[in-house]
Protein backbone atom coordinates (compact mmCIF):
# COMPACT_ATOMS: atom_id res chain seq x y z
CA UNK A 1 0.00 0.00 0.00
CA UNK A 2 1.40 2.91 -0.99
CA UNK A 3 1.72 6.31 1.58
CA UNK A 4 2.93 9.44 1.45
CA UNK A 5 5.56 10.64 3.93
CA UNK A 6 6.63 14.17 5.15
CA UNK A 7 7.07 14.79 1.70
CA UNK A 8 5.08 13.01 -0.81
CA UNK A 9 6.31 9.10 -1.62
CA UNK A 10 9.85 7.55 -2.08
CA UNK A 11 11.31 4.65 -2.30
CA UNK A 12 14.13 2.86 -4.24
CA UNK A 13 13.14 2.97 -8.08
CA UNK A 14 11.53 0.03 -9.61
CA UNK A 15 11.09 -2.17 -6.49
CA UNK A 16 9.70 0.07 -3.72
CA UNK A 17 8.49 2.47 -6.40
CA UNK A 18 7.52 0.81 -9.53
CA UNK A 19 6.07 2.45 -12.44
CA UNK A 20 2.97 0.04 -11.79
CA UNK A 21 2.86 2.21 -8.64
CA UNK A 22 3.52 5.83 -9.98
CA UNK A 23 1.38 5.13 -12.31
CA UNK A 24 -1.68 4.44 -10.12
CA UNK A 25 -0.51 7.52 -8.54
CA UNK A 26 -0.95 9.63 -11.19
CA UNK A 27 -4.58 8.02 -11.95
CA UNK A 28 -5.70 8.35 -8.29
CA UNK A 29 -4.35 12.04 -7.89
CA UNK A 30 -6.16 12.76 -10.75
CA UNK A 31 -9.75 11.50 -10.37
CA UNK A 32 -9.37 12.67 -6.38
CA UNK A 33 -8.39 16.61 -7.30
CA UNK A 34 -10.16 16.89 -10.39
CA UNK A 35 -7.30 17.89 -12.32
CA UNK A 36 -7.72 18.87 -15.68
CA UNK A 37 -4.37 20.24 -16.37
CA UNK A 38 -0.70 19.40 -14.81
CA UNK A 39 2.72 20.39 -15.26
CA UNK A 40 5.47 17.67 -14.52
CA UNK A 41 9.00 17.72 -14.48
CA UNK A 42 11.78 15.90 -12.87
CA UNK A 43 15.34 16.06 -11.00
CA UNK A 44 18.47 13.97 -12.97
CA UNK A 45 17.85 11.24 -11.75
CA UNK A 46 18.61 7.75 -14.38
CA UNK A 47 14.65 6.43 -13.31
CA UNK A 48 13.43 9.76 -14.12
CA UNK A 49 11.52 9.95 -17.45
CA UNK A 50 10.42 6.03 -16.97
CA UNK A 51 8.40 7.57 -13.76
CA UNK A 52 7.48 10.74 -15.13
CA UNK A 53 6.15 8.97 -18.15
CA UNK A 54 3.86 6.43 -16.18
CA UNK A 55 2.58 9.08 -13.99
CA UNK A 56 0.98 10.74 -17.03
CA UNK A 57 -0.28 7.72 -18.56
CA UNK A 58 -2.37 7.46 -15.31
CA UNK A 59 -3.26 11.21 -15.31
CA UNK A 60 -4.33 11.09 -19.19
CA UNK A 61 -6.35 7.68 -18.37
CA UNK A 62 -8.16 9.79 -15.62
CA UNK A 63 -8.48 12.84 -17.86
CA UNK A 64 -6.12 15.21 -17.37
CA UNK A 65 -3.68 17.01 -19.60
CA UNK A 66 0.09 16.84 -18.54
CA UNK A 67 2.16 19.71 -19.50
CA UNK A 68 6.45 18.21 -19.39
CA UNK A 69 8.84 20.78 -18.38
CA UNK A 70 11.42 18.06 -18.54
CA UNK A 71 14.17 18.38 -15.97
CA UNK A 72 13.41 21.73 -13.91
CA UNK A 73 13.36 22.47 -9.68
CA UNK A 74 10.33 21.55 -7.99
CA UNK A 75 9.97 25.19 -7.04
CA UNK A 76 10.02 25.96 -10.69
CA UNK A 77 6.70 23.30 -11.00
CA UNK A 78 5.07 24.56 -8.27
CA UNK A 79 5.51 28.21 -9.21
CA UNK A 80 4.20 26.99 -12.90
CA UNK A 81 1.17 25.56 -11.18
CA UNK A 82 0.94 28.67 -9.39
CA UNK A 83 1.11 31.13 -12.29
CA UNK A 84 -1.45 28.76 -14.81
CA UNK A 85 -4.17 27.72 -11.81
CA UNK A 86 -2.46 23.96 -12.72
CA UNK A 87 -1.47 20.93 -10.67
CA UNK A 88 2.14 20.40 -10.37
CA UNK A 89 4.10 17.29 -10.06
CA UNK A 90 7.52 16.76 -9.62
CA UNK A 91 9.35 13.56 -9.91
CA UNK A 92 12.38 13.63 -7.25
CA UNK A 93 13.56 11.97 -4.37
CA UNK A 94 15.49 15.68 -3.23
CA UNK A 95 18.11 15.02 -0.95
CA UNK A 96 18.17 11.08 -1.79
CA UNK A 97 20.80 9.32 -3.56
CA UNK A 98 20.51 8.16 -6.99
CA UNK A 99 19.14 4.97 -6.47
CA UNK A 100 15.57 6.59 -4.76
CA UNK A 101 13.15 8.18 -6.74
CA UNK A 102 9.40 10.21 -5.33
CA UNK A 103 6.87 11.81 -6.40
CA UNK A 104 5.94 15.50 -4.78
CA UNK A 105 2.34 16.57 -5.71
CA UNK A 106 0.98 20.48 -5.65
CA UNK A 107 -2.35 20.52 -5.94
CA UNK A 108 -4.18 22.98 -7.98
CA UNK A 109 -2.38 26.20 -7.89
CA UNK A 110 0.89 25.28 -6.85
CA UNK A 111 0.06 24.05 -3.04
CA UNK A 112 1.21 21.62 -1.04
CA UNK A 113 -1.47 18.52 -0.50
CA UNK A 114 -3.43 18.56 2.54
CA UNK A 115 -3.63 15.11 4.82
CA UNK A 116 -7.05 14.94 4.25
CA UNK A 117 -6.53 14.75 0.44
CA UNK A 118 -2.93 12.47 0.59
CA UNK A 119 -5.71 9.84 2.49
CA UNK A 120 -8.33 10.34 -0.24
CA UNK A 121 -5.25 9.25 -2.74
CA UNK A 122 -3.86 6.48 -1.02
CA UNK A 123 -7.97 5.09 -0.44
CA UNK A 124 -8.32 5.31 -4.55
CA UNK A 125 -4.28 4.23 -5.03
CA UNK A 126 -5.76 0.25 -5.37
CA UNK A 127 -8.75 1.38 -8.20
CA UNK A 128 -5.72 2.82 -10.35
CA UNK A 129 -2.97 -0.18 -9.34
CA UNK A 130 -5.90 -2.75 -10.60
CA UNK A 131 -5.56 -1.09 -14.15
CA UNK A 132 -2.43 -2.47 -14.88
CA UNK A 133 -1.80 -0.49 -18.45
CA UNK A 134 1.02 -2.30 -20.67
CA UNK A 135 2.93 0.62 -21.33
CA UNK A 136 3.39 4.28 -20.30
CA UNK A 137 3.06 6.73 -23.08
CA UNK A 138 5.33 9.82 -22.75
CA UNK A 139 4.22 13.36 -23.82
CA UNK A 140 5.64 16.24 -24.49
CA UNK A 141 4.88 20.27 -24.37
CA UNK A 142 6.42 22.62 -26.75
CA UNK A 143 5.74 25.03 -23.62
CA UNK A 144 9.52 23.68 -22.19
CA UNK A 145 11.67 27.03 -22.42
CA UNK A 146 8.65 29.31 -21.92
CA UNK A 147 7.60 27.76 -18.37
CA UNK A 148 11.17 27.28 -17.60
CA UNK A 149 12.19 31.01 -18.44
CA UNK A 150 9.15 32.69 -16.78
CA UNK A 151 10.19 30.95 -13.55
CA UNK A 152 13.58 32.27 -13.56
CA UNK A 153 12.74 35.94 -14.56
CA UNK A 154 10.25 36.11 -11.69
CA UNK A 155 13.20 35.54 -9.27
CA UNK A 156 15.61 38.08 -11.66
CA UNK A 157 12.57 40.29 -11.31
CA UNK A 158 12.65 40.10 -7.27
CA UNK A 159 15.74 42.52 -7.17
CA UNK A 160 17.34 45.74 -8.98
CA UNK A 161 18.98 45.38 -12.21
CA UNK A 162 22.45 43.53 -12.05
CA UNK A 163 22.20 44.31 -8.42
CA UNK A 164 25.16 41.50 -7.07
CA UNK A 165 27.51 43.53 -10.02
CA UNK A 166 30.61 43.13 -8.02
CA UNK A 167 30.09 39.81 -5.97
CA UNK A 168 31.48 36.89 -6.77
CA UNK A 169 29.12 33.95 -5.73
CA UNK A 170 29.94 30.25 -5.72
CA UNK A 171 27.19 27.65 -6.13
CA UNK A 172 26.85 23.99 -5.94
CA UNK A 173 23.68 22.59 -8.01
CA UNK A 174 24.41 19.17 -6.68
CA UNK A 175 24.17 17.80 -10.12
CA UNK A 176 20.63 18.15 -9.68
CA UNK A 177 17.85 20.25 -10.93
CA UNK A 178 19.04 23.51 -10.70
CA UNK A 179 22.82 22.67 -13.18
CA UNK A 180 20.89 24.53 -15.50
CA UNK A 181 18.98 27.30 -14.29
CA UNK A 182 20.72 28.80 -10.93
CA UNK A 183 24.13 30.23 -12.59
CA UNK A 184 22.21 31.31 -15.42
CA UNK A 185 19.78 33.76 -12.81
CA UNK A 186 22.85 34.49 -10.38
CA UNK A 187 24.92 35.89 -13.73
CA UNK A 188 21.31 37.89 -14.98
CA UNK A 189 21.71 39.40 -11.24
CA UNK A 190 25.38 40.40 -12.19
CA UNK A 191 27.38 38.42 -10.25
CA UNK A 192 30.30 36.81 -10.92
CA UNK A 193 29.47 33.51 -10.86
CA UNK A 194 31.65 30.03 -9.90
CA UNK A 195 29.38 26.65 -10.89
CA UNK A 196 30.40 23.56 -9.34
CA UNK A 197 28.80 19.86 -9.67
CA UNK A 198 26.35 21.18 -12.44
CA UNK A 199 26.96 17.95 -14.65
CA UNK A 200 24.73 15.41 -13.74
CA UNK A 201 25.11 11.80 -15.48
CA UNK A 202 21.72 10.31 -13.59
CA UNK A 203 23.89 8.63 -10.84
CA UNK A 204 25.59 11.73 -9.51
CA UNK A 205 22.69 13.73 -7.93
CA UNK A 206 23.51 14.52 -4.19
CA UNK A 207 27.24 12.62 -4.65
CA UNK A 208 29.46 14.14 -2.00
CA UNK A 209 27.58 17.32 -3.26
CA UNK A 210 25.19 20.07 -2.60
CA UNK A 211 23.44 21.20 0.65
CA UNK A 212 23.91 17.65 2.56
CA UNK A 213 27.81 18.04 2.13
CA UNK A 214 28.33 21.81 2.85
CA UNK A 215 32.16 21.47 3.11
CA UNK A 216 32.59 21.14 -1.06
CA UNK A 217 31.10 24.60 -1.54
CA UNK A 218 32.98 25.70 1.51
CA UNK A 219 36.08 24.92 -0.34
CA UNK A 220 35.22 26.02 -2.85
CA UNK A 221 34.44 29.22 -1.80
CA UNK A 222 37.70 29.13 -0.05
CA UNK A 223 39.52 27.78 -3.61
CA UNK A 224 38.11 31.13 -5.51
CA UNK A 225 38.01 33.58 -3.19
CA UNK A 226 33.92 33.80 -3.43
CA UNK A 227 32.63 36.28 -1.34
CA UNK A 228 30.33 33.39 -0.37
CA UNK A 229 28.61 29.89 -1.67
CA UNK A 230 24.81 28.26 -1.69
CA UNK A 231 24.63 24.24 -2.23
CA UNK A 232 21.38 23.51 -3.49
CA UNK A 233 20.03 20.19 -3.14
CA UNK A 234 19.02 17.99 -6.20
CA UNK A 235 15.48 19.06 -6.40
CA UNK A 236 16.47 22.47 -5.96
CA UNK A 237 13.90 23.61 -2.98
CA UNK A 238 16.35 23.96 -0.01
CA UNK A 239 20.02 25.96 0.17
CA UNK A 240 23.17 25.90 2.79
CA UNK A 241 24.95 28.66 2.44
CA UNK A 242 29.09 29.41 3.35
CA UNK A 243 30.69 32.42 4.41
CA UNK A 244 34.06 33.55 2.51
CA UNK A 245 35.91 32.01 5.50
CA UNK A 246 34.28 28.86 5.12
CA UNK A 247 31.76 28.91 8.06
CA UNK A 248 28.79 26.94 7.39
CA UNK A 249 25.09 29.05 7.44
CA UNK A 250 22.52 26.95 7.91
CA UNK A 251 18.77 27.14 7.58
CA UNK A 252 18.35 28.57 11.23
CA UNK A 253 20.53 30.74 10.29
CA UNK A 254 19.00 32.13 6.63
CA UNK A 255 15.87 32.65 8.51
CA UNK A 256 16.79 34.54 11.79
CA UNK A 257 18.82 36.72 8.68
CA UNK A 258 15.48 36.81 6.68
CA UNK A 259 13.50 37.35 10.11
CA UNK A 260 15.17 40.49 10.56
CA UNK A 261 15.64 41.65 7.71
CA UNK A 262 11.72 41.72 7.05
CA UNK A 263 11.05 43.41 10.44
CA UNK A 264 13.07 46.33 9.64
CA UNK A 265 11.41 46.62 6.28
CA UNK A 266 7.77 46.47 7.80
CA UNK A 267 7.21 43.16 6.29
CA UNK A 268 7.57 40.96 8.87
CA UNK A 269 3.45 40.05 9.10
CA UNK A 270 2.60 39.55 12.80
CA UNK A 271 5.96 39.87 13.71
CA UNK A 272 5.99 36.46 13.67
CA UNK A 273 8.27 33.70 11.58
CA UNK A 274 7.22 29.87 11.57
CA UNK A 275 9.81 26.99 12.29
CA UNK A 276 10.01 23.41 13.35
CA UNK A 277 10.95 21.46 16.42
CA UNK A 278 14.32 20.78 14.74
CA UNK A 279 15.49 24.64 15.46
CA UNK A 280 18.39 25.24 16.88
CA UNK A 281 17.55 26.41 20.83
CA UNK A 282 20.28 29.31 19.57
CA UNK A 283 17.55 30.74 17.06
CA UNK A 284 14.54 30.71 19.65
CA UNK A 285 16.80 32.80 21.85
CA UNK A 286 17.63 35.39 19.03
CA UNK A 287 14.51 35.81 18.53
CA UNK A 288 13.42 36.69 22.11
CA UNK A 289 16.07 38.86 22.15
CA UNK A 290 14.85 40.96 18.96
CA UNK A 291 10.82 40.60 19.96
CA UNK A 292 9.94 38.16 17.61
CA UNK A 293 7.55 35.68 17.88
CA UNK A 294 8.29 32.20 16.84
CA UNK A 295 5.71 29.51 16.08
CA UNK A 296 6.97 25.61 16.10
CA UNK A 297 5.86 23.06 14.09
CA UNK A 298 6.57 18.94 13.64
CA UNK A 299 8.96 18.51 11.26
CA UNK A 300 8.12 19.02 7.52
CA UNK A 301 7.99 21.99 5.30
CA UNK A 302 3.95 21.20 4.39
CA UNK A 303 3.15 21.52 8.64
CA UNK A 304 5.13 25.08 7.96
CA UNK A 305 3.23 26.27 4.96
CA UNK A 306 -0.01 25.56 6.68
CA UNK A 307 0.89 27.54 9.46
CA UNK A 308 1.75 30.04 7.21
CA UNK A 309 -1.47 29.91 5.43
CA UNK A 310 -3.62 29.53 8.76
CA UNK A 311 -2.27 32.64 10.07
CA UNK A 312 -1.15 35.43 7.29
CA UNK A 313 2.49 34.76 7.92
CA UNK A 314 4.98 35.62 5.24
CA UNK A 315 8.08 33.72 6.48
CA UNK A 316 9.14 30.10 7.68
CA UNK A 317 10.98 27.22 7.28
CA UNK A 318 13.30 24.13 8.65
CA UNK A 319 17.34 24.12 9.64
CA UNK A 320 17.83 21.50 6.91
CA UNK A 321 17.41 25.43 4.30
CA UNK A 322 14.17 24.43 3.13
CA UNK A 323 12.86 28.40 3.56
CA UNK A 324 9.34 29.88 2.36
CA UNK A 325 9.10 33.25 1.56
CA UNK A 326 5.64 32.83 1.29
CA UNK A 327 4.83 36.13 -0.57
CA UNK A 328 6.56 34.81 -3.10
CA UNK A 329 5.57 31.17 -3.19
CA UNK A 330 3.87 28.32 -2.67
CA UNK A 331 6.87 25.90 -1.34
CA UNK A 332 10.42 26.31 -0.35
CA UNK A 333 12.82 27.57 -2.80
CA UNK A 334 16.43 27.78 -2.69
CA UNK A 335 17.37 29.89 -5.55
CA UNK A 336 14.57 32.36 -4.57
CA UNK A 337 15.72 32.01 -1.09
CA UNK A 338 19.29 32.30 -2.19
CA UNK A 339 18.25 35.36 -4.38
CA UNK A 340 16.97 37.51 -1.10
CA UNK A 341 20.01 36.29 0.93
CA UNK A 342 22.11 37.83 -1.71
CA UNK A 343 20.34 41.40 -2.02
CA UNK A 344 20.62 41.38 2.42
CA UNK A 345 23.88 40.90 1.58
CA UNK A 346 24.09 43.83 -1.13
CA UNK A 347 21.50 46.64 0.85
CA UNK A 348 23.68 45.91 4.30
CA UNK A 349 27.28 46.61 2.54
CA UNK A 350 28.22 43.76 5.36
CA UNK A 351 29.88 40.16 4.80
CA UNK A 352 27.94 37.39 5.22
CA UNK A 353 30.01 36.21 8.22
CA UNK A 354 29.30 39.41 10.16
CA UNK A 355 25.49 39.15 9.25
CA UNK A 356 24.77 35.45 10.24
CA UNK A 357 27.35 35.88 13.65
CA UNK A 358 24.80 38.75 14.66
CA UNK A 359 21.29 37.12 13.97
CA UNK A 360 21.78 34.25 16.28
CA UNK A 361 25.04 32.03 17.94
CA UNK A 362 23.90 28.22 17.54
CA UNK A 363 24.15 25.78 20.40
CA UNK A 364 26.06 22.97 19.69
CA UNK A 365 24.04 20.28 18.18
CA UNK A 366 24.41 16.91 17.23
CA UNK A 367 22.24 14.89 14.16
CA UNK A 368 22.89 11.08 13.75
CA UNK A 369 20.92 9.10 11.50
CA UNK A 370 20.42 5.42 12.34
CA UNK A 371 19.38 2.79 10.08
CA UNK A 372 16.53 0.73 11.16
CA UNK A 373 14.65 -2.08 9.96
CA UNK A 374 11.25 0.20 8.74
CA UNK A 375 9.94 3.11 8.30
CA UNK A 376 7.61 4.96 10.27
CA UNK A 377 8.67 3.53 13.89
CA UNK A 378 7.28 5.29 16.98
CA UNK A 379 10.62 5.65 18.11
CA UNK A 380 9.22 7.83 20.89
CA UNK A 381 6.99 5.21 22.68
CA UNK A 382 9.86 2.89 22.40
CA UNK A 383 12.62 4.62 24.10
CA UNK A 384 10.53 7.12 26.12
CA UNK A 385 12.48 6.34 29.64
CA UNK A 386 16.15 6.99 27.95
CA UNK A 387 14.53 9.99 26.19
CA UNK A 388 13.09 11.44 29.57
CA UNK A 389 16.20 10.68 31.49
CA UNK A 390 18.88 12.34 28.36
CA UNK A 391 16.30 15.33 29.47
CA UNK A 392 16.68 15.51 32.94
CA UNK A 393 20.71 15.10 32.64
CA UNK A 394 20.24 18.16 29.98
CA UNK A 395 17.90 20.80 31.88
CA UNK A 396 17.13 23.79 30.14
CA UNK A 397 20.51 23.84 29.29
CA UNK A 398 19.72 21.40 25.81
CA UNK A 399 17.05 19.66 23.97
CA UNK A 400 16.54 15.86 22.78
CA UNK A 401 14.61 15.43 19.54
CA UNK A 402 14.27 11.50 18.47
CA UNK A 403 12.10 11.08 15.49
CA UNK A 404 11.69 8.55 12.40
CA UNK A 405 12.12 10.06 8.72
CA UNK A 406 9.00 10.18 7.30
CA UNK A 407 11.14 9.42 3.75
CA UNK A 408 13.57 6.82 4.81
CA UNK A 409 14.38 3.17 7.01
CA UNK A 410 15.91 5.94 9.33
CA UNK A 411 15.66 7.35 13.05
CA UNK A 412 17.37 10.68 13.10
CA UNK A 413 18.85 11.50 17.00
CA UNK A 414 19.11 15.24 17.41
CA UNK A 415 20.75 16.35 20.60
CA UNK A 416 21.92 19.93 21.68
CA UNK A 417 23.61 21.22 24.85
CA UNK A 418 25.73 23.88 25.94
CA UNK A 419 28.83 22.35 25.41
CA UNK A 420 29.93 19.69 21.69
CA UNK A 421 31.17 17.12 23.88
CA UNK A 422 27.72 16.82 26.17
CA UNK A 423 26.09 16.62 23.02
CA UNK A 424 28.39 14.02 21.74
CA UNK A 425 28.25 12.09 24.48
CA UNK A 426 24.53 11.78 25.13
CA UNK A 427 23.63 11.56 21.17
CA UNK A 428 26.37 8.76 20.66
CA UNK A 429 24.19 6.77 23.69
CA UNK A 430 20.94 7.14 22.34
CA UNK A 431 21.78 6.44 18.66
CA UNK A 432 23.31 3.00 19.99
CA UNK A 433 20.34 2.27 22.18
CA UNK A 434 17.81 3.13 18.75
CA UNK A 435 20.47 0.81 16.62
CA UNK A 436 20.03 -2.19 19.45
CA UNK A 437 16.31 -2.07 19.81
CA UNK A 438 15.21 -1.33 16.30
CA UNK A 439 17.79 -1.33 13.77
Amino acid sequence: MLQFGTDGVRGHAFSELTEGDVFALGFASTKVLTLHDVVIGRDTRESGQRLESAFTSGCHLAGATVHSIGVAPTPAIAAVAAERGWAGVAVTASHNEYQDNGIKIFALGGLKLTRPQELAIESQFAVGHSLKPDNFERTSSTEISELLATYAKHIVNLVPHLAFKGMHIVLDCANGAMSDVAGDVFGECGATVTVINDEPDGRNINANCGATFPNVVRDAVRLHHGDFGLAFDGDGDRVIAVDHVGSIVDGDHLIALAAGDLRATGQLTNNTVVVTEMTNIGFHRAMTDANIRVVTTPVGDRNVLTELDAHGYVLGGEQSGHIIYRSHATTGDGLLAGVLLADMIRRAGKPLQQLATAAMTSFPQVLLNVKVARKGIDVGAALASEIDDAKVELGSGGRVLIRSSGTESVVRVMVEAESADRAREIADRLAQIVAQRLG
